[in-house]
């Protein structure tokens, strides 16, 4: 069982509100990195998948600025996370998922096979 000095590996997405502009967008993704550091937590990795097609309206917008991070954080920090994703209004929607220890290695594999297609190409 976790304890609140233990670190879990977790995986947040955040779909931002598509008329945001690129400056704001980068002050975002850094807000929430240094949410993380500032918390008692580490990034394992990060990725902005920019503009996407929604699956459904939100707000009347069918896309959204998606940005990934997957971090690890002792488990409090989520409660901290989830008001402050709660009161940013450029934020549509977002989740949380605590990663086991196949889902991280899984995540690690897949970035490590796209370095390698990239350095081939």
């Amino acid at each position: 069982m976790a304890t609140e000095n233990t670190l879990q590996s977790y995986e947040l997405m955040l779909v931002f509100t598509p008329v945001l502009a690129d400056e704001d967008y980068k002050a975002a993704q850094k807000k929430y990195q240094d949410f993380f550091k500032e918390n008692g937590g580490t990034i394992v990795h990060h990725d902005a998948w920019g503009l996407r097609s929604l699956a459904y309206p939100i707000a009347k917008k069918t896309t959204g600025l998606y940005y990934v991070i997957e971090y690890q954080a002792p488990a409090d920090t989520n409660a901290k996370l989830e008001i402050q994703m709660n009161r940013d209004e450029s934020i549509m929607r977002h989740m949380v998922t605590r990663l086991d220890k196949y889902a991280v290695a899984y995540n690690l594999r897949k970035r490590n096979k796209n370095a390698s297609v990239e350095n081939a190409s």
